[in-house]
C-alpha cells in the first residue's frame, strides 16, 4: 500500500513539474536584471505574460517577463490629460514627453505605455483604476537579442531626418516567432525579419520591395511603418501600412529570408499622411482592419473586400489625396494616435481630442457592428 502511495505522489509530483516546465519553456533563457533598454519603439505580447520590445537605439529585441501582474476585467477605460499626466509623474512638461506604443496583454487585460523622455531615458507605464504605474527596468526577468545589419547610426534621410529610429518600426508575435519590420544598413533598405523564440543566434530576414501608387515608382527604402500577420483568404499573410499610404500584403509563404521579397499593392489610402498603428477586429463574425493615421480619420476596411481584390495596383494615382484599390470607410474619430485591442470585441485608442485633450479611452464597437 505505501509503495502504491509513493507511486501516486511521484506520478502527481511529475505531472505538476512537466507541467511547471511546460508552462516556462519560453522563459528558459530569461535572466533577472537590468537588460540595457534604451529606447521603447515598438511593443506587442506574446504568451506568458511575455512583452517584446523593439529598441531602435541599440538594435536589439528584449523580452520581458509581466506574468506577474494580476488580471484586471475589461471595462469602460477613460483617462484625460493623459500627456499631463505623464510629464506630472516625471517631473517634466507635456512637450518633453512622447507617447510611443500602447500595449494590452490579451492574458490579464492591463494596459501599458511606452513614453520617450526628451532627457532619452525610455519609460514604461502601466494602466491602474484609471492612473498611471512606472514599470520599473531595472531589475526584471528578460532575454534578448540583437538585430543584424540595422540601419546604422547617423544615417540621414534626404530631409536630414535620422534613420536609425526606424531599425525597428514595427513589433508582432506570430506563432512561436517575433516579426519585425525595419530598416537595414543593405542597399535595399526596407525589411521583414523573422526572430525565433526562445532567442537563437539565427536571425532570418529579408528585403522587401513595393509599387507606390502615390509616388508612381517601385520602393525599396521606405519601411513598413504597422503590420498585422493574419489569414488572407485562409493562408498567412502581412498586411502592411506605408507612408504616403499604400496597404501592400506580403504572402508570409512566400516571404524567404535573405531574398528580396515583392508584395502586392491593394490600396492607395491617400498620400499626405502615414499609418500609425493597425489592428484587426472581428465583430459578429465579421473581420475589420483599423488603421489610425497622421493625417487622416481612423479607417475602417472589411476583410471580405481585401479578400475579394484579386488585382494589385501597378500604375500611378495621379489625382493628389485620391484612394484607389480596396474600399474603406472613414470613421469619425480623428487625431487617433494608437490602437490596441481591449477584451474580445473591444479597443482601446488614444485620442487627440478637438479641445486639445489628450485621452486614452474604449473605442465603440458600434460602428463595426451590422444596421
Amino acid at each position: 500500500m505505501k509503495t502504491l502511495v509513493t507511486l501516486v505522489f511521484l506520478l502527481i509530483l511529475s505531472f505538476f513539474v512537466s507541467s511547471a516546465m511546460a508552462d516556462s519553456s519560453l522563459k528558459v533563457n530569461f535572466t533577472t536584471g537590468n537588460p540595457g533598454i534604451t529606447s521603447i519603439n515598438s511593443m506587442t505580447f506574446g504568451p506568458e505574460g511575455i512583452l517584446f520590445i523593439g529598441d531602435s537605439k541599440s538594435a536589439q529585441i528584449v523580452a520581458i517577463d509581466l506574468s506577474t501582474h494580476a488580471k484586471v476585467k475589461v471595462s469602460r477605460v477613460t483617462i484625460n490629460k493623459l500627456d499631463k499626466l505623464i510629464a506630472d509623474m516625471l517631473g517634466t512638461t507635456t512637450d518633453q514627453v512622447q507617447i510611443t506604443d500602447m500595449a494590452v496583454n490579451p492574458e490579464n487585460n492591463n494596459i501599458y505605455l511606452s513614453v520617450h523622455h526628451s532627457s532619452g531615458t525610455p519609460v514604461l507605464l502601466k494602466v491602474e483604476n484609471e492612473t498611471l504605474k512606472q514599470v520599473s527596468l531595472d531589475n526584471i526577468s528578460h532575454s534578448k537579442t540583437s538585430l543584424i545589419d540595422p540601419v546604422n547610426k547617423g544615417v540621414k534621410d534626404k530631409w536630414d531626418r535620422e534613420l536609425r529610429k526606424w531599425a525597428v518600426a514595427d513589433i508582432q508575435y506570430n506563432a512561436g516567432k517575433v516579426l519585425l519590420s525595419g530598416l537595414s544598413n543593405k542597399e535595399f533598405a526596407s525589411t521583414f525579419r523573422s526572430v525565433d523564440f526562445p532567442f537563437t543566434k539565427t536571425q532570418n530576414y529579408g528585403s522587401l520591395e513595393i509599387y507606390h501608387a502615390a509616388h508612381g515608382a517601385y520602393e525599396t527604402h521606405a519601411p513598413i511603418k504597422t503590420f498585422i500577420a493574419t489569414n488572407v483568404n485562409g493562408s498567412p499573410h502581412i498586411v502592411a501600412g506605408y507612408t504616403c499610404t499604400p496597404l501592400v500584403l506580403f504572402s508570409m509563404d512566400k516571404i524567404k529570408p535573405k531574398a528580396h521579397n515583392k508584395g502586392r499593392t491593394v490600396a492607395e489610402l491617400g498620400s499626405g499622411n502615414s499609418p500609425l498603428d493597425m489592428i484587426e477586429m472581428n465583430i459578429e463574425g465579421k473581420r475589420f482592419l483599423v488603421i489610425a493615421n497622421t493625417n487622416r480619420p481612423l479607417m475602417k476596411m472589411e476583410f471580405n473586400d481585401l479578400e475579394a481584390y484579386q488585382g494589385a495596383l501597378t500604375t500611378p494615382v495621379t489625382k493628389k489625396g485620391a484612394a484607389a484599390g480596396v474600399a474603406y470607410v472613414n470613421l469619425p474619430r480623428v487625431n487617433v494616435q494608437q490602437l490596441d485591442n481591449y477584451g474580445d470585441k473591444n479597443f482601446l485608442m488614444i485620442q487627440r481630442e478637438a479641445t486639445g485633450n489628450l485621452a486614452l479611452k474604449t473605442g465603440s464597437s458600434w460602428w463595426f457592428q451590422e444596421e
